[in-house]
């Protein structure tokens, strides 16, 4: 099914396929594809285009604008989107952009306080959000994690068999680094709670930090920058990348 709507935006400014496919710099075959397949393009590349059409880019492409998320975690599931880089500091869990399936719906089935089908649309919307490792221009992540969260039990030694292996996988990745802070390493400054850091194609970087009752997009250049300190504290605990690796490998055999 072609994108009516895209077409329309482009007759309206006199643009084709080729003239558009310059000006985003893609292939005109790639755009072309756009308008007569519905195909949807990366989100950077959508909103290049929205900007060339004068539109919004969720007019041209609803879709991926339709979240699954929790209402309050939309505005960043939509930044990780269009980011170019991604750090990222857990605890306690493993990062929800490196989560199995099955992980994500242990970590949220966990008490019973969510109904069930609450809990089926987060891990979709998670999911989802994991496109981006595999988009053509993907963001640079670097997530650091405590040891604890290779060892401690989510769901049952099977979830966690999947979890870990899938862990190991996406460490090996060129664009993904995951790096562990060994468990024998004393009390550091990352203990004091989780946070994300993304850098945004104009320069910009924001953050992101929750709690037990929902999370926040932190912009304030000075608070940005004090959790820009934080995250050179606990990288500086963790294992260099390959040694975190073997200790990953290391740890899903204990799962398996």
């Amino acid at each position: 099914m072609g994108n009516e709507t895209l077409r329309v935006a482009m007759a309206a400014v006199g643009e084709t396929a080729e003239s558009l496919a310059g000006k985003v710099r893609v292939d005109p075959k790639t755009a072309g594809r756009w308008v007569s397949q519905g195909r949807i393009p990366h989100a950077r590349t959508r909103l290049a285009v929205a900007k060339v059409l004068g539109r919004e880019a969720a007019e041209l492409w609803p879709e991926p604008f339709r979240r699954r998320d929790l209402p309050w975690f939309r505005k960043w599931a939509e930044l990780e989107q269009v980011a170019i880089s991604i750090r990222s500091y857990q605890p306690l869990l493993v990062p929800g952009l490196l989560q199995t399936e099955a992980y994500a719906r242990a970590v949220l089935s966990t008490g019973g306080l969510l109904p069930p089908a609450e809990v089926g649309r987060i891990v979709a919307g998670r999911l989802d959000r994991q496109a981006i490792l595999d988009a053509e221009a993907p963001p640079r992540l670097v997530a650091v994690i405590d040891e604890v969260v290779l060892r401690r039990v989510v769901g049952d030694r099977a979830v966690m068999a999947g979890q870990v292996a899938h862990l190991a996988a996406l460490a090996g990745r060129e664009h993904v680094q995951v790096r562990v802070i060994p468990a024998e390493n004393p009390w550091h400054t990352g203990l004091a709670g989780p946070f994300v850091l993304a850098g945004l194609p104009d320069g910009t970087e924001l953050a992101y930090i929750d709690n037990q009752l929902r999370g926040q997009v932190v912009s304030d250049p000075v608070d940005v920058a004090s959790l820009g300190r934080r995250w050179e504290s606990v990288t500086g605990e963790a294992l260099p990348r390959r040694q975190s690796i073997e200790l990953i490998r290391e740890v899903a055999t204990t799962w398996s």
